[in-house]
């Protein structure tokens, strides 16, 4: 996993319950440069799992109004711990590394998919324990897969 930050805030909360908050870190700079961050953690002691976007050009979270039961109101300053969810590519087999940092594009789209699909694509690849020589073809498999723009194997 990646390095856990945590921070204080002022959440914004819309009229439709949304709650938004603002990110006071570069998350490129920290958890590596990727096309979108989906992070895990709390806000205010809840916990919540979110991705960060870009809005007027700054890093925010948006969770729509089902992330917590009881909603905060608008302008509450809370506390804030994240960090990425799933595996990270530090965290990856070297053989399915080595490959993703032989394919950028693939290795991009990778890092951009949610938990469930980077996870899907390592077990698949995990489960060739009683067949070895099936993993490097699983692997190219995948970093063809994902070059194409496949969440998930067919």
């Amino acid at each position: 996993m990646g390095e856990r930050r945590r921070f204080r805030t002022a959440v914004a909360v819309d009229r439709q319950g949304r709650t938004q908050f603002s990110i006071p870190f570069d998350p490129n700079e920290v958890w590596g440069d990727k096309p979108r961050h989906h992070v895990t953690g709390s806000v205010a002691d809840r916990p919540m799992r979110g991705v960060i976007e870009q809005r007027n050009g700054e890093p925010v979270i948006v969770l729509g109004p089902a992330w917590c039961r009881v909603p905060l109101s608008d302008g509450t300053e809370v506390e804030v711990a994240l960090e990425p969810e799933g595996p990270q590519r530090a965290d990856l087999a070297p053989d399915i590394a080595a490959a993703l940092d032989a394919a950028p594009d693939a290795a991009a789209f990778f890092d951009s998919l949610a938990q469930f699909y980077r996870t899907a694509w390592l077990r698949w690849i995990d489960s060739t324990k009683r067949q070895p020589d099936q993993r490097p073809i699983r692997i190219a498999e995948m970093v063809r897969q994902l070059q194409q723009g496949h969440k998930q194997h067919p």
